[in-house]
C-alpha cells in the first residue's frame, strides 16, 4: 500500500508527516485491511532504526502518532461519506415522488381514454332513440356514432339499388342486342376489356337471365328446331322480333364461355396456377353446377390417359407362381404383381390430387367424391377383372386366393387413404370421403361375394381337395367293404354309400370339360396318381392307402382354416355363423364320417371276423385306434376353438353346429367303443380257448415231468398272448381309456382262472405247478396298466395255489379267515371248498375234519 503513505517531507522534523490518503484509496477492488495497517505501521518506524546489527529497544510513539492521524483522517473522511450518502437518498426520494406523480397522471389518461371508447361503443350499438335522438327532443353527446352507422348503411343500400338499376339496363341493352341486332356485343366487350373471374362470373349470370328473358319474351324460339324465324308476329301479346332465334344465339355464347373457362381451367392445371383454377371452378359452378369442370379434370387427367393404354395388356405372371396359387400346400404368393403396381401407384396418385383438389376446387369433396369413383370403377375394377378370370383359369383355389389377397390389398389402400385425410390431411379424412371409399371397395367384390356364391365356391374347393387327398384311402376301403349282418347292417351300408359318393364324385370331376389343366395336375398330385392311370376305379392301392394319417388330417384342417380365414375377411359379419356352419359340416362329412368313421368301421369288421377264429387272433387292427383318436381329438378342438366361437353372434347356429359336433363325435366314440368290446371278446375268447387244451394230467405230473418245468404250457401260452396285446393295444390307446381296458380283461381272465381251476385234479406235487402258473398269471396281469381295484382283485389268485400246497392244519387256519363279499373279489367259502375236493389228499382224515369244518 505504498500508494496511500505520503513521504516523510523533506524537512528535517523531529517527528515525521502521517500519510494521507482519500475515498479513492478505499474505492479500489483491490483494498485489503491487513495491508493496509502495515503500511501504516511501517511508515511509523524511521528509516535509521529499520536496520542495524544492533537490536534497539520498542518504541511505541511513533505507532501512536501515525495511527491518531490515520484515524482522524478517517474520521473525516466518514463524514464526507455521510454527506454523499445523505444527498444521494434525497435525489431517490425526489425521483420516487416524480415518478408516482407521473403514474396518476397516465392511469386518469388511460381511464379517460377507455370511458370515450365506451360511451362511443353505446352510441353505435344502443342508440336511446331514431336518428341519435332520445325520448325528450335531445341528441345525446353520443349520438354521432350512430348517425354514421345509419348514413353508411343507407349508402349501401343505395349503391345496391344503383347497381340493381346499371344491371337491368345492362340486362335490356343485352336483350335488344340479341333479339334485335343477332349478337352479344355487350358481353363480348366486357368479356375482351376485362376478362376476370368476376366479369366470367358476371356474363354467365346474365346469360342465364337473358335465357329466362328469351322463355318468356320469345317462346317462338323454343318451338322451332333450327334456323332463323320466317314471319313475324304476335306470340302472347308480345311483338316478335327481326327473325333471330334468341334461344340459339344465347345458347352458343353460353357454349362458347364455357369452352373458353375450361381452357382456361386445363391451362393453369398445366401451369399449377390453383388460384385461377379456383376461380374457374367458381364460374363454372354458378354457370351449370360445375359438372364440366369435374368432369375435364377426372377425364382428361394423365394418370387415365397412361392406363387406358396399359389396361388391356393381359396379366403375364409367371407360370411358377400361378402354380403355387394352385397349390394347396404352399402359402399363398400374395397380390398379382400388376394389380399391386396399379393400387401403388392410386395411392400416391390420390394423395398427390387430393392437394390440387383442395386448393381448385371450392367444392373439393364432390370432386374427390367423382375421382374416387373414376379411380375405382375404370382402372381398379377393370384390372381386378382380369387377375380373377386369368386365376379362374388356373384352379378354384387360385381364384380365392386371387380374390382374398386383391381384397386384403385393396383395403389396406383404403386404410392408408383414410389415415392419410386426402383433402383433410394431415387430419384423419371426412366422413363423407371415409363412405365413398368404403362403398366403392363394396361395390368392387359384389359380384364375387353377392348371396351364396363365395361360400359356395370355398366349399366346392374344399370338397375337390379332400376328394383328392382321399382317394386311394376310399378307393382301398370300397373294395374291401364287406356287408354285415346284423343290427350293424343299415349303418355299414350308409358308410358304403359314403365312400361310393366321395369316389365318384372325385372321378366324375376328374373327367369334367370344365376343370383346367393345372387343377387337374393338382388334384391328381395330391392324390398321389398319374395322369397316364385311364381307369381310375383299377388303380393300385396298398394296406397303408387305407390306414389313417394324422398328417393328412392336419393338411385337411390347414386348408380349411385358410378358407375360414377367407371367409372371415371376405365376407360380411351377418354372414360369418352361416359360412361356418357350412365349413363345419363339410368337415364332419369328409374328416368325420369318410376318414375316420370309415377306418373305424374296418376295424371293427376286422375285430368281428377275429372273434370266431380257431388261430391266434390278428389284433394289428386295434392300431387304427391311435391316429383315429388322434384325429378326432384334434378335429373337435379346431371345431370348438374356432368354428363354434365364430358362430356366436348366431345363437341358432351355434346351438346346432354345437348339436350336430356333439353327434359326430359320439358317433366316432361309438364305433371306438365297439372295437374295444370286440377286442375284449377276442382276447377273452382265445384265452378261453387256451384253458380248453389244458391237459387233465397237467398237474399230476410225474417227478421227470417235474424236473422238466414247473411251468404248464397253457400258462405259457397265455402269458404270451397277453403280453403282444398289451403292447398292441398300449400304443393304440393310453391314460384312462387303457386302464379300463386294461383293468376289464385283467377281470375277466381273474374269473376264467377262478373256475378254470375247479376243473383239475392236484397232486401234490402238481401243487407247485399250480402255484408256478398262478404266480405266472398274476405277474403277467399285473404288467398291464390296472386300477387299484383290479390288482387287488387280481391278487386273489394267490390264494388258489396256496390252497394246493399247505398242509391240513394250514388249511383249517385258513378256513377261520374268509372275508365278507363277492365271489369276485375275495376267497369265499364254496370256493375254498371246491378248490379243496380238487386235490389228491381231499379223502384223507385231516382234509376230512377241515372240510367237515366248513
Amino acid at each position: 500500500m505504498a500508494s496511500l503513505i505520503s513521504g516523510t517531507g523533506s524537512g528535517r522534523s523531529i517527528f515525521p508527516k502521517g500519510p494521507s490518503f482519500t475515498l479513492e484509496n478505499f474505492s479500489n477492488k483491490d483494498f485489503i485491511v491487513r495491508d493496509f495497517i502495515e503500511d501504516l505501521a511501517e511508515s511509523a518506524i524511521p528509516v535509521n532504526r529499520r536496520s542495524g546489527p544492533v537490536q534497539q529497544a520498542f518504541d511505541p510513539k511513533p505507532l501512536i502518532r501515525t495511527f491518531e492521524n490515520a484515524l482522524s483522517q478517517l474520521a473525516s473522511l466518514s463524514e464526507e461519506l455521510g454527506e454523499v450518502e445523505t444527498d444521494l437518498l434525497t435525489s431517490v426520494r425526489r425521483a420516487e415522488i416524480q415518478h408516482d406523480t407521473t403514474l396518476d397522471t397516465l392511469g386518469r389518461k388511460l381511464d379517460q381514454s377507455i370511458d370515450s371508447f365506451n360511451a362511443l361503443d353505446i352510441s353505435l350499438n344502443q342508440p336511446n332513440g331514431i336518428n341519435g335522438i332520445d325520448k325528450n327532443g335531445r341528441r345525446p353527446s353520443d349520438a354521432g356514432g350512430l348517425v354514421a352507422v345509419q348514413i353508411g348503411e343507407r349508402l349501401e343500400e343505395l349503391d345496391k339499388q344503383r347497381r340493381r338499376a346499371l344491371d337491368a339496363t345492362f340486362l335490356i341493352q343485352c336483350w335488344m342486342e340479341v333479339s334485335e341486332e343477332g349478337r352479344l356485343t355487350s358481353l363480348d366487350e366486357m368479356i375482351r376489356r376485362q376478362s376476370s373471374g368476376e366479369n366470367k362470373v358476371r356474363c354467365a349470370v346474365i346469360a342465364r337471365q337473358l335465357m329466362k328473358m328469351s322463355q318468356r319474351l320469345d317462346p317462338a324460339s323454343w318451338t322451332q328446331t333450327n334456323g332463323t324465324k320466317k314471319v313475324n308476329g304476335i306470340t302472347n301479346g308480345v311483338v316478335g322480333y327481326r327473325g333471330h332465334n334468341t334461344r340459339e344465339l344465347i345458347e352458343k355464347f353460353s357454349e362458347t364461355l364455357e369452352k373458353d373457362l375450361l381452357k382456361q381451367f386445363d391451362d393453369s392445371y398445366r401451369r399449377q396456377n390453383f388460384d385461377d383454377m379456383l376461380e374457374c371452378a367458381k364460374v363454372l359452378h354458378d354457370f351449370n353446377g360445375g359438372s364440366s369442370v369435374v368432369a375435364l379434370f377426372v377425364n382428361q387427367h394423365q394418370f387415365f390417359i397412361d392406363r387406358s393404354q396399359l389396361i388391356t395388356e393381359e396379366v403375364t405372371t409367371d407360370n411358377e407362381t400361378w402354380e403355387r396359387l394352385a397349390d394347396p400346400d404352399s402359402d399363398p404368393p400374395g397380390v398379382e404383381p400388376s394389380l399391386q403396381s396399379l393400387i401403388d401407384e392410386i395411392r400416391v396418385v390420390m394423395q398427390d390430387e387430393s392437394f390440387i383438389i383442395k386448393r381448385a376446387f371450392p367444392y373439393y369433396d364432390v370432386v374427390l367424391t367423382k375421382f374416387i369413383q373414376r379411380v375405382f370403377q375404370q382402372s381398379i375394377q377393370q384390372r381386378l377383372e382380369m387377375v380373377l378370370e386369368k386365376a379362374d383359369t388356373i384352379s378354384s383355389l387360385a381364384f380365392l386366393r386371387s380374390l382374398h389377397a386383391s381384397r386384403s390389398y385393396i383395403n389396406n389402400l383404403i386404410e392408408d387413404l383414410k389415415a392419410h385425410g386426402l383433402t383433410e390431411h394431415p387430419e384423419p379424412c371426412s366422413a363423407q370421403t371415409a363412405l365413398s371409399l368404403d362403398q366403392q371397395l363394396e361395390e368392387l367384390f359384389v359380384p364375387y361375394l353377392v348371396g351364396n356364391s363365395y361360400i359356395d365356391r370355398e366349399r366346392k374347393s374344399l370338397e375337390e381337395l379332400y376328394s383328392s387327398l382321399l382317394f386311394k384311402f376310399t378307393i382301398y376301403h370300397s373294395r374291401r367293404k364287406k356287408t354285415p349282418t346284423g343290427f350293424m347292417a343299415s349303418l355299414a351300408q350308409q358308410g358304403t354309400q359314403l365312400l361310393a359318393t366321395a369316389k365318384d364324385a372325385y372321378i366324375d370331376r376328374l373327367d369334367s370339360s370344365e376343370l383346367t389343366p393345372t387343377q387337374k395336375a393338382m388334384m391328381l398330385r395330391v392324390a398321389g396318381l398319374r395322369d397316364t392311370d385311364n381307369n381310375k376305379n383299377e388303380i393300385e392301392v396298398s394296406d397303408e392307402d387305407g390306414v389313417l394319417s394324422v398328417p393328412n388330417s392336419k393338411r385337411m384342417l390347414k386348408w380349411l382354416a385358410e378358407g375360414v380365414r377367407r371367409a372371415l375377411e371376405l365376407g360380411s359379419g351377418s354372414d360369418t355363423p352361416k359360412d361356418v356352419s357350412a365349413l363345419l359340416n363339410l368337415l364332419l362329412t369328409s374328416m368325420g364320417q369318410v376318414y375316420i368313421e370309415t377306418a373305424l368301421d374296418a376295424a371293427v369288421d376286422q375285430a368281428t371276423a377275429q372273434e370266431t377264429l380257431r388261430t391266434e387272433p390278428d389284433m394289428s387292427y386295434i392300431l387304427s385306434l391311435q391316429p383315429a383318436i388322434t384325429i378326432t381329438n384334434i378335429m373337435s378342438r379346431f371345431i370348438n376353438t374356432v368354428l363354434i366361437r365364430l358362430a356366436e353372434s348366431n345363437t341358432t347356429v351355434r346351438r346346432a353346429m354345437e348339436i350336430q359336433t356333439k353327434s359326430g363325435v359320439e358317433r366316432i366314440e361309438s364305433k371306438t367303443n365297439n372295437i374295444m368290446r370286440s377286442t375284449i371278446t377276442v382276447v377273452l375268447n382265445w384265452v378261453t380257448k387256451l384253458l380248453a387244451g389244458q391237459k387233465k394230467a397237467d398237474f399230476r405230473p410225474k417227478d421227470t415231468d417235474l424236473a422238466e418245468t414247473l411251468q404248464t404250457a397253457t400258462c405259457s401260452s397265455i402269458c404270451a398272448f397277453l403280453n403282444r396285446v398289451n403292447s398292441l393295444v398300449s400304443q393304440a390307446i393310453d391314460g384312462q381309456n387303457l386302464e379300463v381296458f386294461s383293468s376289464e380283461v385283467a377281470i375277466s381272465i381273474r374269473d376264467l382262472l377262478f373256475e378254470h381251476f375247479k376243473k383239475f385234479q392236484v397232486s401234490a406235487t402238481g401243487g407247485l405247478m399250480v402255484t408256478k402258473d398262478i404266480s405266472k398269471y398274476v405277474s403277467t396281469l399285473k404288467t398291464l396298466t390296472l386300477s387299484k381295484e383290479a390288482e387287488s382283485g387280481v391278487e386273489v389268485l394267490s390264494e388258489i395255489g396256496n390252497i394246493f400246497i399247505i398242509g391240513p392244519e394250514a388249511l383249517r387256519e385258513r378256513s377261520r379267515n374268509f372275508a365278507p363279499g363277492g365271489a369276485g373279489k375275495k376267497l369265499q367259502k364254496p370256493d375254498f371248498r371246491a378248490f379243496v375236493m380238487r386235490r389228491d389228499d381231499s379223502g384223507s382224515v385231516g382234509i376230512q375234519s377241515v372240510l367237515a369244518g366248513l
